[in-house]
Parts: structure tokens; sequence; C-alpha cells
């Protein structure tokens, strides 16, 4: 079985003593399972199933039901969870999710279309990906409250002093167009949300983020398996569903996390001529491996390639990349030891 999730949680049991439990979720086959196990008088642990089956909302109610009679009982979790009540929000935290509600409430289309289409004419011309000059979220906020000046601007969250000097002009002159009915501070959003509606809001938001999670968590387990079986790309993807591009974003990330990638590298570089990939360690070394384009244009020229066979010759580089760059951190530790 596939544990995706697990805490530990405390309760005072007198003369100093502490009573240790743990609640966990896990999955096996699409098949979901809640435990809790708790030590009994004598020291022994026993084990009580809150819910098996295939339902993920049964799942979550049975697990949040149970976690909160345990809370009731006087259990307190030693990691703190996405499933604690919204009031466990700092002030500047929920003021900010506070905002993120309103602005879904009141949408302003119109203004985040623009919004978005400078943007995106933006980061072309920097080369940049459009999410980082401002995200979704940023950009509703900028189209519901519309900053007509430098100091409102950075009154929204997550658009600081340095994307203010960079794109203020930009933003200001396109919010200067429309007519607002609420100005700066925005302490007036608090007095206008129905509160009890938010907090159903934030519940919901918090219980996507935990599903979001834990379905990633499977996926994760899912895809190491299918690594250490010699797996490849393809066979991830037919499992996953997940674009190649993303799969390997993934699995450099797993990489860097200190998991074993070397049987899908194997596998992958198993169709590509050995002196190709010579010619790209000599590369990676010359040239570098931050990026692959110089490296690419090296060994082979992007001018030869189009369509899929570049999609292709840029995969096995990237899987290239994680050996070389194995590789090197080896010989530096080496070195310096």
């Amino acid at each position: 079985m596939n544990i995706v999730f697990l805490n530990t949680l405390e309760k005072e049991a007198g003369d100093h003593r502490v009573t240790s439990a743990q609640v966990s979720i896990g999955e096996e086959q699409g098949i979901w399972n809640v435990f809790w196990n708790e030590p009994d008088s004598a020291g022994k642990i026993q084990q009580d199933q809150w819910y098996q089956g295939l339902s993920w909302d049964e799942m979550l109610s049975a697990f949040r039901q149970g976690l909160r009679d345990k809370v009731r009982s006087g259990f307190r979790p030693l990691v703190s969870t996405d499933l604690e009540s919204a009031q466990g929000l700092s002030g500047k935290a929920r003021m900010t999710q506070m905002l993120t509600y309103y602005c879904e409430e009141n949408p302003s289309e119109e203004v985040y279309e623009t919004l978005r289409a400078w943007r995106r004419e933006q980061a072309a011309r920097e080369g940049k990906a459009p999410y980082i000059l401002a995200t979704n979220r940023v950009l509703r906020m900028i189209s519901v409250f519309l900053p007509q000046s430098k100091e409102e601007l950075q009154q929204i969250p997550g658009f600081g002093e340095q994307k203010t000097t960079m794109y203020a002009a930009d933003v200001l002159n396109l919010t200067a167009e429309y007519t607002r009915s609420n100005g700066f501070p925005l302490d007036w959003v608090a007095k206008s949300v129905d509160t009890v509606k938010f907090e159903a809001w934030l519940h919901a938001q918090k219980e996507q983020k935990l599903r979001t999670e834990l379905d990633r968590e499977v996926s994760k387990r899912k895809l190491l398996e299918i690594v250490a079986g010699g797996g490849s790309l393809a066979d991830l993807q037919a499992v996953l569903t997940m674009p190649r591009r993303e799969l390997l974003l993934w699995v450099e990330d797993l990489e860097r996390e200190g998991y074993d990638m070397d049987p899908l590298v194997e596998a992958e570089l198993a169709s590509i001529p050995e002196e190709e990939q010579i010619k790209a360690w000599n590369a990676f070394e010359s040239e570098g491996d931050r990026y692959l384009k110089p490296v690419l244009q090296r060994i082979i020229g992007t001018e030869e390639l189009k369509g899929k066979d570049l999609d292709r010759a840029y995969e096995w580089l990237r899987l290239l990349r994680l050996r070389f760059r194995r590789e090197k951190d080896r010989f530096t530790s080496q070195a310096a030891s």
C-alpha cells in the first residue's frame, strides 16, 4: 500500500506522559484507506480503520470527521495541515485570501483580458513565461481594484516594488481607462464580504489543495515504480496521462530530490547511437549544461531538425544532462575531499 499522507498527533496523558498516535491515508490500486494507530493502556498499538473504498469524497469526509473527534479528545497534530480551520490563517494571509475571494465574486472580465493581452505581449518581448511577470490572481486583483498610482499598485499582493518599477507605467495606463467604485486602501473589502460564504470558499480551496497534493503523491509513487522497473517515457505517459515535457520536468525535479532516475535515462538512451551521446557529452563540457540549445546546435544544428524529431532530440538531451550533472557533482565532491 502506498502511504500518501501521514501525521503524528500527541495528547497529554498525565504524570508528564504523552500518548502518541498516527493517522494515515493510503492508496492501493485505486482503493483508499484511512487508519488510526493508537497505543492502548498496555502500550500495544491498536489500529482503527476509518475508511476503505473507492470514493475520494467519502474517504476525505471520514478522515476529517475522525480527525475532529480525536482533536476534541485532546490530540494535537505535530505538523499542521491544510485540513485545519480557516481561522488559523494569519491576518495578512487571511486578507490576501479575502481579496482573492472578492475578485472571484466580482470579476471584471474586460479589464482582466486587457491585462492578459499586455502580459502576453510583454512576456514575449522579454522572452519570459507570462506568469513570471504576474500571476492570473494578481491580474484579477488589478482588474477589479483598478490601482491608479504606483503606491496603490504596490498594495496588490504579489506585485511588489521591483515589478512596480518595471511595469507600473504600462499597467497604470491600462487601469486609468476605467472608472472604479471603491478606492485604496483595501480595508473596505473585509466589510463587504459575506463571512459565511468566504469561510465555505476557503474550506473548498484547502480541500482542493489537499486533493491535488494527494493525487500528485499517488502519481509520484506510480512514476517511481515504472522508472524502477525500466519503463520508458511512453510507459509513464500511458499511465499518468501527462504531456511528455511535463513528465520530463518532474523527472528532473525528482532527480534533484535524490531519487534514482538512471533506469529511465538508460531506457530512453538505448535507442540513441553512442557516438551521438559522446558528442553531446563533449558539448555539455564545452558549452555548459544550463541551456540545451547551444548543445544541440553544436552536435546537430537545429535547422536540420523539425517537429517531433526536434522534440525527441531535446528529450534525450535532457535525460543525458541528468547523467552529466550527476557525474559532475560526483567529481566535484571527490575533488573537495
